[in-house]
């Protein structure tokens, strides 16, 4: 049985934590624990089944309890994120999802909390103080359902006319373990493929298929309804029986909180400020709420 997780530190947890290839690394940072894997060998990749790349992954965020210490949390997280961009050059940040599905809607909701600037320049940014702000492009392309356009064809055009030094893509994610949801965030250098959180994979957007480096920064807020089943059953054998009665039709089914609405909505504004934070860093935390509320 192949449980379905997006988090790498899930799919090292299931494939051994002695693996040739593979640096593994736990710490804390502003009240949150921080592990750091980093898959550097083509066997380590196939046997987690993650791309070569950094994973950076925060835990205890608790997003569907009440939030607090809000700016040591989105500080540490930023520090994270920045460590993957390039010192330079314009940024493309992208909300993958469907905004009008609550588990899907992170990235889209995220978009709403992030400072665009490309377009304050000139005298306009040196009369208000705006000079020293990143030029950062956002957009939430919604998804081939709704536009009839797959998400990497719209993100190649802009790449294309915009030439951004990289791309932070926001998505949903997928949990293995209940206990990671709405509690979990993960950044990595590997790309992401839009739609994974809800079992929806499209072509995967990274370096390889944009030509620039893509920042993926995810939360799950589900779980697959059938890795769920043989999770608490602690049975990793295929099973009819539990296949049967989880899927009676052959469809695939997800478990997401009941407070998914909340979550969703407190994970989008701790991304979305902490982008803000990673991106601008000659901007003090405090302005940048200013400028974004």
């Amino acid at each position: 049985m192949q449980f379905r997780t997006d988090l790498a530190i899930e799919a090292h947890e299931l494939s051994g934590t002695d693996i040739d290839g593979v640096t593994f690394s736990e710490s804390e940072n502003g009240g949150l624990r921080l592990t750091k894997l980093t898959i550097t060998t083509d066997s380590a990749a196939e046997r987690i089944g993650k791309p070569k790349g950094t994973y950076i992954t925060f835990e205890n965020l608790t997003l569907t309890d009440d939030f607090t210490n809000a700016k040591d949390k989105i500080t540490a997280i930023a520090e994270k994120i920045r460590s993957l961009l390039p010192d330079r050059g314009e940024i493309l940040i992208v909300g993958l999802g469907n905004a009008l599905i609550t588990p899907d809607a992170i990235g889209p909701k995220s978009t709403e909390y992030i400072l665009a600037t490309r377009h304050i320049r000139g005298e306009l940014a040196r009369s208000s103080g705006l000079d020293i702000l990143r030029p950062v492009s956002v957009i939430a392309p919604g998804v081939l359902g709704q536009t009839g356009i797959e998400p990497n064809e719209l993100i190649k055009s802009l790449i294309n006319t915009l030439k951004p030094s990289a791309v932070i893509a926001i998505d949903a994610l997928a949990s293995r373990n209940l206990e990671r949801l709405g509690c979990t965030i993960q950044i990595c250098d590997t790309g992401i493929s839009p739609g994974s959180g809800v079992g929806n994979h499209r072509i995967r957007l990274n370096k390889e298929s944009l030509g620039v480096p893509v920042i993926a920064i995810g939360i799950p807020t589900v779980v697959d309804a059938l890795t769920l089943a043989y999770d608490i059953l602690g049975n990793r054998n295929e099973n009819p029986t539990v296949n049967h009665t989880v899927s009676p039709r052959g469809e695939q089914m997800i478990v997401t909180p009941r407070e998914t609405d909340i979550l969703t909505e407190r994970a989008s504004k701790l991304i979305g400020m902490s982008v803000n934070c990673a991106v601008q860093a000659q901007v003090d935390y405090d302005t940048l709420m200013s400028l974004v509320s």
